[in-house]
């Protein structure tokens, strides 16, 4: 579904029981730590959280009300499978929400292509839900709900 603000699925947000919040984080794809050696070196950003999961690590670097996710494939997985067909860069951004099973729903009612259908466990104790980049525009967005 690509947005076209004529379309009759629109919802105002007084009609919606989710919110978005602001910004969780950005993710970059790589294939080695040089992005976050960089931004540690060059900029002072440290990561303030790492976690390993099937495939790739995942480190979290603070940057004012939100972060950068930097993800590095380890072995074969989702990431690895990004970077063979993309290359480094710009992974996907994550939309902060107050309610990730009732944006799920809604969304999935009105017709978007989503990756998960059902929300998930994410890293730091979140839930998280992905819409699949063709809803917007080639753009992957995550949906984060902090716990």
């Amino acid at each position: 579904m690509n947005h076209d603000p004529s379309q009759s699925n629109d919802v105002s947000s007084e009609d919606r029981p989710w919110r978005i919040l602001g910004i969780h984080h950005v993710a970059f794809a790589s294939s080695d730590e040089g992005p976050g050696d960089a931004l540690a070196n060059v900029l002072g950003l440290r990561c303030e959280h790492a976690e390993e999961a099937e495939g790739f690590l995942e480190e979290m670097i603070p940057v004012g009300n939100a972060s950068l996710q930097l993800l590095t494939a380890t072995g074969p997985g989702t990431v690895a499978t990004y970077l063979e067909r993309r290359g480094p860069g710009l992974h996907h951004v994550a939309l902060l929400v107050n309610d990730v099973d009732a944006i799920t729903s809604d969304l999935c009612a009105r017709g978007v292509d989503m990756v998960d259908r059902v929300p998930r466990p994410g890293g730091a104790g979140t839930r998280i839900a992905f819409a699949h980049p063709r809803a917007f525009g080639g753009m992957l967005i995550e949906f984060v709900e902090e716990s």
